[in-house]
């Protein structure tokens, strides 16, 4: 498989650390795009076997990956101290997604999978996204295509909505937003999971949805007519699901994916149920893109206790993922 690139994420947090444990682990070929020398230091401070080995072009990773991590190089400039995020070395950090990005496009890398970025130290240095996923569909020339999927073995959840405000949040739920993020979503189920007949299952956004208008009217002014479009166009599409009940394990076999009215709405089941193997991943890109579902953990970066699974499973997931999308690019056998 062609290499998937790995971004450096925040230097002070635990990404560095993620990605040496990930090359020890059992995770398929990526190249990480970071300063080499700041992951040659980490890795001995950590007392973690990796040799580190800088590559010129990512297609070297393929050659290298068995017996070191490869690494395309982003210098930083400025020495990175765990646990202190430092607004100078902001341009590293974007640069290395930028560059990432444009592999993926050109086709030399197979899948984009980031490390956690602080969203409050680029702010400070000018970033005005707000977040990986709407920065990565500016790069990739789809702004406003861009759909945050998490997704584990457990469940995978849509909000509509993601890094803004509750009330902003409200404000932004329509029914044509929530119709475009039910329509990507199939869509990548269908052609990037590989579900021939993709069950999505559309949550409410009062208690009990609403109780018929008795406790609010936005399930029938604005959920239900896109449940009805959707299913106009043949969609497998069912609610609104009262939100308190659609996440039990019985409720989770009847759907494929659960479109969230709003941030939270979505994350907390998935993080309460299987945070270790959760995925966040970008519908609705021409490359594919992953990333663990977790933050820089400042507070415990350069102690030695970083939980590697998620990034892992992040990897496993793109090369899947990217897989599929080359399977589909293939003309047909005769």
């Amino acid at each position: 498989m062609t290499p998937i690139a790995l971004t450096m994420g925040d230097p002070a947090g635990i990404g560095g650390e993620l990605s040496l444990r990930a090359w020890l682990a059992t995770a398929p070929c990526f190249a990480v795009l970071d300063d080499p020398e700041r992951l040659r230091n980490l890795a001995r401070g950590l007392r973690l076997d990796v040799p580190v080995v800088e590559i010129a072009d990512i297609t070297a990773a393929s050659t290298v990956f068995a017996n070191a991590l490869p690494v395309l190089p982003i210098r930083l400039p400025m020495p990175a101290q765990a646990g202190r995020p430092n607004g100078a070395n902001a341009p590293a950090i974007i640069a290395s997604i930028e560059r990432a990005t444009r592999l993926a496009q050109a086709g030399q890398a197979g899948a984009v999978v980031t490390n956690p970025i602080s969203k409050a130290v680029l702010y400070d240095a000018g970033f005005r996204y707000p977040g990986h996923t709407e920065f990565l569909a500016v790069l990739t020339g789809v702004p406003g295509r861009e759909v945050m999927m998490l997704a584990s073995p457990l469940l995978r959840v849509v909000p509509i909505t993601t890094h803004i405000s509750l009330r902003r949040a409200l404000e932004m739920m329509t029914t044509k937003t929530i119709a475009a993020a039910a329509r990507t979503t199939h869509a990548a189920l269908r052609d990037d999971f590989g579900i021939t007949h993709p069950r999505l299952a559309v949550a409410g956004l009062n208690p009990h949805a609403g109780e018929g208008g008795a406790l609010g009217n936005e399930e029938a002014e604005i959920i239900v007519p896109a449940i009805s479009a959707l299913r106009a166009e043949g969609l497998d599409v069912s609610g609104p699901w009262p939100p308190d009940t659609m996440f039990t394990e019985a409720a989770r076999a009847r759907y494929d994916a659960a479109i969230c009215m709003y941030h939270d709405q979505a994350l907390i089941p998935l993080k309460t149920l299987d945070m270790r193997l959760g995925v966040n991943v970008t519908l609705g890109l021409p490359i594919v893109r992953t990333s663990p579902d977790h933050g820089t953990a400042f507070d415990i970066a350069g102690h030695g206790v970083a939980d590697p699974t998620s990034l892992i499973a992040a990897l496993h997931l793109a090369a899947e993922l990217a897989a599929r999308r080359v399977s589909r690019a293939l003309p047909p056998a005769r």
